[in-house]
């Protein structure tokens, strides 16, 4: 783990590693951990082990999302993101699945 993590960052990985490795709910992995009220996400991708942290508006998001749905995740994502919605209308994350949609992350 990098020196210059945050104490947030370092206990959401380690109560990550409690449960095999990844965030799970209920045996679901979750793939994003909303922050500050939406703006910033933790993306965790299953493909290459790496936890992220991106700017739910950046181009960034955008492809680490696009790299995860063409490995068969995109599903699972989408159902997440209206979950986010669902629970906290007002953080933007209908917005955030219409930029992904936007950009054809979830095509093919």
């Amino acid at each position: 783990m990098a020196g210059n993590t945050s104490k947030t960052a370092r206990a959401s990985v380690r109560a990550g590693q409690g449960t095999g490795g990844a965030l799970s709910v209920l045996g679901e992995y979750k793939y994003l951990i909303p922050l500050a009220n939406g703006r910033f996400a933790y993306v965790r991708n299953l493909t290459n082990g790496k936890t992220t942290h991106l700017n739910t508006t950046s181009d960034a998001f955008v492809e680490e999302i696009r790299v995860l749905a063409a490995a068969g995740h995109g599903a699972k994502i989408r159902a997440e993101l209206g979950a986010l919605h669902t629970a906290n209308p007002e953080h933007g994350w209908a917005a955030a699945e219409q930029r992904l949609v936007d950009a054809g992350v979830f095509e093919g």
